[in-house]
C-alpha cells in the first residue's frame, strides 16, 4: 500500500471553493479507499517562515495535511489526475502496511 501526504494552507482555494474540499470530494470520486485532513497549530515550508496562525494578531493561514492511503498503483494514478488539475502543495507518499485486527 501507497500512503500520499499533501501539505497545503487551510485558507487555499481551487475554483472558488476551499482547496482541502476540493480534494477530499476528488478522492471521494476516485473510490480512494480512506482519507483525513488534519489542520496543524504551526508550521512552515521552503521559505523557512514559522506560521503561528493562532497567535493574536497573525494574518498566517493554518497549515494543512491531506493524507490517504491505497493500493501503490491507484494513488500514484490518482495523484497523476490531481497534479493535472492542481499544480500547488507539496506532495510525497510513502510506502506502509496495513496491519488487521
Amino acid at each position: 500500500m501507497l500512503q500520499a501526504q499533501i501539505y497545503i494552507d487551510k485558507d487555499d482555494l481551487f475554483q472558488a471553493k476551499p482547496l482541502y474540499e476540493f480534494i477530499m470530494q476528488f478522492l471521494v470520486q476516485n473510490n480512494i479507499k480512506g482519507a483525513t485532513a488534519f489542520t496543524g497549530i504551526m508550521g512552515f515550508g521552503i521559505n523557512q517562515r514559522i506560521k503561528r496562525p493562532n497567535q493574536i494578531f497573525s494574518f498566517d493561514d493554518p497549515p494543512m495535511m491531506i493524507t490517504f492511503i491505497d493500493e501503490d498503483e491507484k494513488v500514484r494514478t490518482v495523484l497523476k489526475m490531481l497534479r493535472d488539475k492542481y499544480k500547488g502543495g507539496l506532495i510525497i507518499t510513502n510506502s506502509v502496511d496495513q496491519i488487521d485486527a
